[in-house]
C-alpha cells in the first residue's frame, strides 16, 4: 500500500491499472470463470493457488473494490458482503460456533442487536450485553472461559454513543480474543478502529461509504493484528485442520495478516453465498472516490443542526458527538477530531405523539427506514429499527418513544435548518 492520505486512497486506491488497461475498475459481470485444465481450477479449491473460479466465492471487481476499503482502513485484507448485517454476522460467525459466548455493546443498531439476541442465540452462541459507558470492571467480568470477541460500534446507531476504543480493546486482549467494531457512521474518514486496538472493523457500505441510496452492501476488514496461534485453543477453527480444504490451517497458510478474510471467504461465503453483486460493487466504487468530499458537509449540517436544536423550547435533548456539551463530546474529539457523523438524534417534547407529529410536518427530510444518504432522511427507531426490542432493551439502547433520528444529507445547511424549525412551529 501507498503511504497516501486518506483522500488519495479514497481516489485511487485499491485498483492500478496497467498499461492499456480500463482506468475505471472493471465490472466482471460473469457467475464462472474459465480454466485450461482442471488440475489448474483443483489448485484453486485446494487454496494453492490464487484465482477465481465462481462469483459465489469471490469475484475480481469485488475484491478491487474490497482493497480499497481495506487501505483506507489501514488493514491487511478485507472482503465484501451483500449487507451490513451480512458482513457482522459473518465477523463473528468466523470464530463463535454454539457453545461459545460474545460480548457487545448494548448500544448497536437494533437489526444488529436482534441478530445478536435472537437468531444467533437460535443458533446456540451467548451474548452478554454491556453498557458502552461500562467500567472496566464491569467490562471485566462479563468474559467467561468461552468468550470469543467483543463487539461494538464506533458511533452506534442511533443512539451516538461514542465507543471507548482503547478500553474495550485493551480488554478484549487482556482476554485473549479480538475486538470488533462496526465503523460505519465514522467511516475511515473520520475515524480509522484499527489505529486505536480494533481487530476486526465492518461496514455497511449501504450507507456513508455508497453515499446515494444506490447499493446495499457490506464490508470486513482485518487488521491483521491479532495472533490467533497465541490463543490456539480458543480458534479451532482457525488454528486446526481444515477437512473441507485437505487439512489446510488457516492461521499457519495465510498467517495473521490472511487467516480471518481467507477463512470467512473459503467457508463462509462458500456456503452461505452472501456475495455483493459486482455491479454494485462498481457503484460502492463510485461512492469512496467522493467520500472524503461528502463527509465534511454530513458532519457540517449535522453539527448546525444538533446546535440549532440544542436550545430549542420544544425540545428535550439532543445527542451528537461532535456537539460541545454533548456527553461523548470528549471522546469523540480523542478518536474523531475531524467530525464524527451527519446522524443527530433528539427527544420532541411531548412523546411519541409529538415526535411522530413533527415527523409529518417536514418536507426537505424523507420518512425512511434509511441513515447516511446525501438525501436528508428521518426516522423513528423506536417503531422501526428497534420495534423487536423490549422496553428494558430500548432503555439500554438510549432509546425513548420520543426519539427522532434525523440524517442530514448534503443539502443546503440552511434549507435543513428551515425545514426542522417549520415542523416544530406546525406542532
Amino acid at each position: 500500500m501507498a503511504n497516501w492520505n486518506i483522500e488519495t486512497t479514497c481516489v485511487q486506491g485499491g485498483y492500478r491499472p496497467g498499461n492499456g488497461e480500463p482506468r475505471e475498475v472493471p465490472i466482471y459481470q460473469s457467475t464462472t470463470f474459465k480454466y485450461d485444465t482442471s488440475a489448474h481450477m483443483g489448485q484453486l479449491f485446494d487454496l494453492e493457488a490464487e484465482g477465481y473460479f465462481y462469483t459465489r466465492l469471490q469475484n475480481p471487481t469485488n475484491d478491487l473494490v474490497a482493497k480499497k476499503i481495506c487501505e483506507m482502513e489501514g488493514g491487511t485484507a478485507a472482503m465484501l458482503t451483500s449487507s451490513g448485517q451480512a458482513a457482522n454476522f459473518f465477523a463473528v460467525f468466523n470464530i463463535a460456533n454454539a457453545g461459545d459466548h460474545i460480548i457487545s455493546s448494548s448500544s448497536i443498531y437494533g437489526g444488529t442487536h436482534n441478530l445478536f439476541n435472537v437468531t444467533m442465540r437460535k443458533m446456540g452462541i451467548e451474548f452478554t450485553f454491556v453498557s458502552p459507558d461500562c467500567t472496566r470492571e464491569e467490562l471485566d467480568a462479563a468474559f467467561r472461559p468461552n468468550t470469543k470477541a467483543v463487539f461494538g460500534e464506533t458511533i452506534a446507531n442511533p443512539a451516538l454513543t461514542v465507543l471507548d476504543f482503547e478500553m474495550f480493546a485493551d480488554a478484549a486482549h487482556a482476554h485473549g480474543v479480538p475486538l470488533i467494531v462496526d465503523n460505519t457512521f465514522a467511516t475511515p474518514v473520520n475515524c480509522r478502529p484499527i489505529e486505536w486496538g480494533t481487530d476486526i472493523v465492518t461496514h455497511s457500505t449501504t450507507k456513508y461509504m455508497d453515499g446515494h441510496g444506490a447499493c446495499v452492501g457490506g464490508a470486513i476488514v482485518d487488521a491483521g493484528k491479532f495472533d490467533w496461534m497465541a490463543h490456539a485453543d480458543k480458534f479451532p477453527g482457525l488454528t486446526t485442520p481444515d477437512d473441507s480444504y485437505h487439512g489446510i490451517t488457516y492461521a499457519e497458510k495465510f498467517g495473521k495478516e490472511g487467516a480471518f478474510i481467507t477463512k470467512c471467504t473459503a467457508q463462509l461465503m462458500r456456503d452461505f453465498g452472501s456475495i455483493q453483486a459486482p455491479q454494485h460493487a462498481f457503484l460502492l466504487n463510485l461512492g469512496l472516490e467522493s467520500l472524503h468530499v461528502r463527509m465534511p458537509q454530513h458532519c457540517k449540517n449535522g453539527l448546525a443542526l444538533a446546535e440549532f436544536l440544542k436550545n430549542h423550547p420544544k425540545i428535550a435533548s439532543v445527542s451528537y458527538p461532535s456537539l460541545p456539551g454533548d456527553k461523548y463530546y470528549d471522546r469523540a474529539m480523542k478518536y474523531m477530531p475531524k467530525g464524527s457523523c451527519g446522524v443527530v438524534s433528539f427527544e420532541v417534547k411531548g412523546g411519541k405523539a409529538a415526535a411522530e407529529a413533527f415527523m409529518k410536518e417536514l418536507r426537505i427530510f424523507a420518512i425512511e427506514t434509511h441513515v447516511a444518504d446525501a438525501r436528508s432522511c428521518c426516522l423513528h427507531p423506536a417503531s422501526s429499527t428497534h420495534r423487536q426490542l423490549t422496553e428494558e432493551e430500548l432503555r439500554a439502547a438510549g432509546i425513548s418513544g420520543s426519539l427522532v433520528r434525523m440524517s442530514c444529507g448534503l443539502e443546503a445547511t440552511e434549507d435543513l435548518i428551515a425545514d426542522v424549525s417549520n415542523a416544530l412551529d406546525a406542532i
